[in-house]
């Protein structure tokens, strides 16, 4: 697993500017001919990547650029107090201006940053178009700067300089996190910064502490500035108090935001709603001509949104849409969709959203954080943060661009979880399905996966219960039986009952119409042996484990053929040829091969092993080390059908054990329990009544 996810959006240009010596690492996000809003650092404890929230959506709006401020990131890291008092790191923001070719900027600032920005707009009026002060904390706008002193001098408490030099810079780190983030459930945000704050060593952090208490006043700079200035506060920010917020926006004639509940670090804990205050004030800067589709009756529309992590939600979607459109034939749907999914809807003739092409790609990102056959899918999604921000957004864009009677998100979280955080942006009837519902930590996940797997299912128990309304519909994806009988978390509901409370239960949708059986022409005692791994990258492994027993297998089998499919995902060029092995990318065919098979091996995705167990087909599952889905939630379900062998991937890294089994299970009379077949057709009744 990398430390450190990939970005949402790359930086279309890296450098350093200097000045004074010291080297400042920036990028640019590039947006021809639309307003440049510079994201300020903040105190040196964290770079800029504390903004990763903010940036892919503001690049699609402006020209955006970030730096790296002295003491973080990849920027120098000078010696001395002298060095970070406020006046050199207001002018390292118009240095970086030059250095990037930025005539006129909008600043926004968190935190240490309001000082900064206030500075540069007043030295520099002509440079500086606005400002945005998140979370202001120059105390010496409300008479503190001398007490803040006093303190960090001393040797009591965790926030000051003995402390930290004297070893307790760590347990610091983790107070003043817990501190910033005060709201409940933001236990992403506390690790983001705890990790960050590790970049960097406590005699720098020290520096940059003592640089600001040895400036001076903010009041006269703030009187100087003259451009429109927006000032958010959280009334329950633990850092530095809203009545810094309310003497900024007092000082500078600026305005004031004050968001109930809300901590000081606010931009990453409520990232829409800082995003769409962002976006506001800038567009009031720069005036933008707005583009809003209207229409007047006319036939219902509905967006469908379908998960893109594997292949199977795009078929029980179509499946859906097809019985939907039987119900309402005059219904318009587009789709917000990514590859892979995309590979299934436009053979099928749908139409994609053109907004789809600024989603940005989960598939890719889970991909970065697979090992051999292993994918700790709790912690993949947890990292997944600003690409799920990045992703609603453009959901966002999309409703306030265009009407929509229905959405339908099956399994789109971002939607889902950031409606619930922001219900009056729902102006729209929503449904949601799922086929599995609970985190559920893994064995070797010890007391903290425990704890955070079950912070994560009260955040949804309580978004659910606040704001029943968001959601019109909830849909299970089959029945009562095949929820897991297990709970939430200590001292949460039991999950079954739970969903039976909340959930309607549409039973299990087949992705298709049933399979003939038929597939291509096979000489006589010839048996195939299905292999595929679904519709992400994360199969490699398995496929090669297989592709070794291969030889073994034949031994044991005669006639045996395998048709090996690796996805969209994976190059099918990659493995090499070999006797009896047929190769191939994507099959959009593939359930009809599947249900002609003598056997499968395929992972524990829920999608192939229950169109394996509706055809009758023996089958071999090996599910992703790590995945909770798959080892309690699909294995839970297939344990109740009486389908399939499941193995470990050590047993299957060894050839000889898979062979062994292989030749077991191909032909095996299995006698399965009966798959609904009517399951898309009772979730579209359920959605029909929506439109």
């Amino acid at each position: 697993m990398n430390t450190e996810p990939r970005p949402v959006r790359e930086a279309d240009r890296t450098g350093f500017a200097e000045r004074a010596g010291v080297r400042l690492a920036y990028r640019v996000y590039d947006n021809p001919g639309r307003p440049t809003v510079l994201l300020m650092p903040t105190w040196s404890i964290v770079p800029s990547r504390f903004w990763k929230a903010q940036v892919p959506f503001l690049a699609r709006h402006f020209r955006v650029v970030t730096f790296d401020g002295r003491g973080s990131g990849e920027s120098d890291r000078p010696a001395g107090a002298k060095s970070y008092v406020d006046d050199e790191c207001a002018a390292d923001a118009i240095a970086v201006m030059d250095a990037t070719g930025t005539e006129r900027a909008v600043l926004v600032a968190l935190s240490r940053g309001d000082a900064w920005s206030v500075l540069a707009a007043a030295h520099h009026p002509d440079r500086v178009t606005g400002i945005v002060a998140i979370g202001p904390a120059s105390g010496s706008l409300i008479g503190v700067q001398e007490q803040e002193k006093e303190a960090w001098e001393s040797a009591e408490g965790k926030y000051n300089r003995r402390y930290w030099l004297d070893g307790g810079y760590d347990d610091f780190v983790d107070w003043f996190f817990v501190r910033m983030f005060a709201e409940p459930h933001s236990t992403k945000q506390i690790e983001d910064a705890v990790r960050w704050a590790h970049e960097i060593d406590p005699v720098t952090l020290v520096d940059t502490t003592a640089g600001r208490l040895a400036s001076g006043s903010m009041e006269d700079a703030c009187r100087a500035v003259r451009c429109p200035v927006l000032v958010v506060h959280g009334t329950d920010d633990r850092v530095r108090p809203h009545a810094i917020g309310e003497r900024l926006a007092e000082l500078t004639g600026g305005s004031l935001v004050l968001l109930d509940g809300a901590g000081h670090g606010v931009h990453a804990r409520d990232p829409v709603r800082i995003n769409l205050l962002i976006k506001d004030f800038v567009d009031r800067v720069h005036p933008v001509v707005r583009r809003t589709r209207v229409s007047r009756g006319g036939p219902p529309r509905a967006l469908y949104l379908s998960s893109p992590i594997g292949l199977g939600h795009a078929r029980r979607d179509l499946a859906i849409a097809t019985e939907l459109r039987k119900l309402h034939p005059r219904l318009e749907l587009d789709w917000l969709a990514q590859h892979p999914v995309t590979e299934v809807l436009a053979p099928a003739g749908e139409r994609v959203h053109p907004a789809s092409a600024w989603l940005a790609n989960e598939s890719s990102h889970v991909e970065d954080d697979a090992g051999e056959h292993d994918l700790h899918v709790f912690e993949a999604f947890r990292r997944l943060d600003a690409v799920l921000v990045s992703n609603f957004m453009v959901f966002h864009d999309l409703l306030e661009a265009e009407r929509y009677d229905l959405v339908i998100g099956d399994e789109a979280w971002e939607v889902d979880h950031f409606l619930h955080e922001n219900p009056g942006l729902k102006r729209f009837s929503f449904a949601w399905l799922t086929d599995f519902v609970g985190w559920l930590p893994m064995p070797d996940g010890g007391a903290r996966e425990q704890r955070l797997a079950t912070d994560y299912n009260l955040d949804m128990i309580e978004q659910r219960a606040r704001y029943h309304r968001v959601r019109d519909r909830s849909v299970f994806v089959g029945n009562p039986e095949d929820v897991v009988p297990l709970h939430f978390g200590e001292g949460l509901p039991a999950i079954r009952e739970w969903t039976e409370q909340n959930f309607d239960f549409s039973g299990y949708i087949i992705g298709s119409d049933p399979p003939d059986g038929r597939a291509a022409p096979r000489e006589a005692g010839e048996k195939l042996c299905v292999v595929t791994v679904g519709g992400s990258g994360v199969g490699d492994s398995l496929l090669r484990r297989v592709l070794d027993a291969v030889p073994a297998a034949r031994r044991k089998v005669p006639g045996l053929r395998f048709l090996v499919v690796t996805g969209p995902r994976i190059d099918p060029a990659a493995f090499g040829p070999q006797e009896g092995v047929e190769i191939h990318g994507y099959l959009p065919d593939l359930p009809r091969h599947l249900a002609a098979c003598d056997l499968a091996v395929v992972q524990g995705g829920l999608t192939t092993c229950m169109e394996l167990t509706a055809a009758r087909r023996p089958f071999i599952y090996v599910p992703l080390r790590h995945h909770f889905e798959q080892n309690f939630h699909v294995r839970h379900r297939l344990e109740r059908y009486g389908a399939g062998r499941c193995m470990t991937y050590e047993e299957v890294a060894d050839r000889e054990v898979l062979a062994a089994a292989i030749a077991g299970e191909i032909g095996r009379e299995v006698e399965y329990r009966e798959v609904e077949s009517d399951g898309a057709s009772r979730a579209a009744a359920l959605l029909a009544e929506l439109l």
